[in-house]
Order: structure tokens, then C-alpha cells, then sequence
């Protein structure tokens, strides 16, 4: 690809212009398919409503947990605020604050993106509030109903969902009752359309109007942060590939893949013991931490308490 065409992209996936129509688009090819083989009424007394109340509510509640966990920036900021390797008395700035609440809302905001679009795509379909509401349906003014017991008609709405073989007068009193649903479960799927945009566009206005940053500032500021990270985790990817070959090398005596090797180094008892536990970074007071199962047994050549860097030696 052309690095216009990756510049492109990239910035589309930065803004979330993106992103988001692709997890609405997945989220409503999810519900499609979730709704052929998993949902069925279950038509009984009692059970429709937190059945259908169920697949309406739960995924969404499971698609917004997954939209925080999944977001990178949200462990970003978890480890910002909550690792204990920060200083106990640092003092947080009113800028940092302000720059936290804006990356916090960016969060919220890609992370509703899949619910909504899960609780607007079943409203509009109608087939889980059919289902729920079927037996609190108000019959009395219809005749087919007179006569019948109060535990009868539960039963008998209660079923209404299932399509169930009945007299005529009743399927129609079902009919009316279908398109009463349908009618009540796409209003509430178009209001809660209106509410979201309405949300959004005061959202958006909010956030640039307390911003403290311009809107230059603004897009350098979240350019800023995406190369960052990516950079960051260039430099991490290949400064943990030179620390543990350099480990690896004290520890067995040769690197892996080495085409020519002369020299391997048994590893003795105590060794094997020592890399049983991990020693995690920022863990005690010193100053060099370490990250991986090898611990201090490789640094025993740099003088204690220091943090230096390790001479690639040919």
C-alpha cells in the first residue's frame, strides 16, 4: 500500500471514523445471527419477561464491559493512577485531570458504541420486547376476553409470542397485539436513536468547549499519544529481544539460533533456583528493577543498585 493510503487509514482509525461503523457493523451481524440460533420464547407465564428482558439487556451489558477492557488507553490510564511504583505524594495538575476526564469520555464513547447499536438493532426488530412484554398486555377492551379467567388469559398472552393455534377471534386480538408490540418496541429503538446523536453532538461541544487545549492542541495532542504508543512499543519489542539475549547468553552460554556455537554453560542448582520466582520492576526500593524469570542472575556483572544500560559486546 502507498503511504498516502496508510496515512489515510491511519488517521481514520485515530478519529474513529473508522472504527466505529465497523463495530456497529459487527455488533448488528452478531445480533442477526444471535437471534436465528440462540433466541426462542419460551411462551410461558412468568418466563417471557426476563427472557426477553435477558437477551436484551445482557449482551449489552457485556458488550459495554468488553468496550472498556478491550481499550488500551483504559489500562493506560489504571496504570497511571493505581500502579504503586508512582511516587505516594505526587501531586496531580488540573491539566493532567482535565486530559484524564477528555481520554476518559473518548473511552466511554467508543465503548458505547457496540450496546447502543445492540439495543437499538433488537428495538427496531421488535422480538425480544414482543416477547417480554406479551403478558402485561391490557385485553379488556377486546370481547374475545370476556369470559375468560384471569389465569386463562395470562396464559393465553403469554403465548401470543409462539404463534400458537387458537380460535379466530383470538388470532386476531394476537395480530393487533404483534403490531402494538412492534409499534411500542421501534418508537423506543428511534427515541433512544435521537438521544444518542443528541448525547453525542452535546458531548462533543462540551468537551471542546472545557477543553483546555485548542484544536490544534487537540489534534497534536491525540497525534502525539498514537505515536507514542507506537513508537514505545517499537523500542520495547526490540529492547526486551537485546536484554534477554544478552540473559539467555549468561545464562546457557550461547544465543538461540547461533550458527556456530562453541562454548554451553551447564546451569547449576542454585541458577535453576533463582529463576524459579520472578522479580518484577519497581518492586522494593531499587533503583534497576527487572522483568522477566532470569532476575538479578544476569546482571550480576553491573554493580548493584545502579541503573545502567547493558554493553552489547560482539
Amino acid at each position: 500500500m502507498s503511504p498516502t493510503f496508510n496515512n489515510i487509514v491511519s488517521s481514520l482509525q485515530r478519529s474513529g471514523t473508522f472504527i466505529n461503523p465497523l463495530i456497529a457493523a459487527l455488533t448488528i451481524g452478531g445480533q442477526q445471527l444471535f437471534s436465528s440460533f440462540t433466541f426462542s420464547c419460551p411462551c410461558q407465564v412468568g418466563k417471557n419477561f426476563c427472557y426477553g428482558s435477558a437477551f436484551l439487556l445482557i449482551p449489552a451489558l457485556i458488550l459495554l464491559i468488553a468496550g472498556y477492557a478491550l481499550r488500551s488507553q483504559t489500562w493506560t490510564i489504571t496504570s497511571e493512577y493505581c500502579c504503586g511504583c508512582a511516587p505516594p505524594c505526587r501531586q496531580t495538575s488540573p491539566l493532567e485531570r482535565k486530559l484524564a476526564c477528555l481520554r476518559f469520555f473518548s473511552i466511554t464513547g467508543r465503548a458505547l458504541v457496540a450496546p447502543l447499536t445492540w439495543l437499538v438493532v433488537t428495538l427496531l426488530t421488535g422480538t425480544y420486547y414482543e416477547c417480554a412484554a406479551s403478558e402485561f398486555t391490557s385485553v379488556d377492551h377486546y370481547p374475545a376476553f370476556d369470559n375468560i379467567s384471569a389465569s386463562k388469559r395470562e396464559e393465553i398472552l403469554a403465548g401470543f409470542p409462539c404463534c400458537r393455534a387458537a380460535p379466530s377471534d383470538v388470532i386476531l386480538v394476537r395480530d393487533e397485539v404483534a403490531l402494538l408490540h412492534r409499534y411500542q418496541s421501534q418508537m423506543l429503538g428511534w427515541i433512544l436513536i435521537t438521544l444518542a446523536i443528541i448525547t453525542v453532538l452535546v458531548s462533543c461541544c462540551l468537551a471542546r468547549c472545557c477543553s483546555p487545549l485548542t484544536s490544534l492542541q487537540h489534534h497534536y495532542w491525540t497525534t502525539y499519544l498514537h505515536n507514542e504508543r507506537e513508537l514505545f512499543e517499537q523500542a520495547a519489542d526490540q529492547h526486551s529481544k537485546l536484554l534477554i539475549t544478552q540473559r539467555i547468553k549468561k545464562l546457557f552460554g550461547f544465543i538461540p539460533g547461533s550458527e556456530n556455537v562453541k562454548h554451553i554453560r551447564i546451569p547449576s542448582c542454585q541458577d535453576w533456583r533463582e529463576i524459579l520466582i520472578p522479580s518484577l520492576l519497581c518492586m522494593g526500593n531499587d533503583l534497576q528493577g527487572y522483568y522477566s524469570f532470569l532476575g538479578d542472575r544476569v546482571d550480576e556483572d553491573n554493580e548493584e543498585g545502579k541503573s545502567e544500560g547493558i554493553e552489547l559486546k560482539p
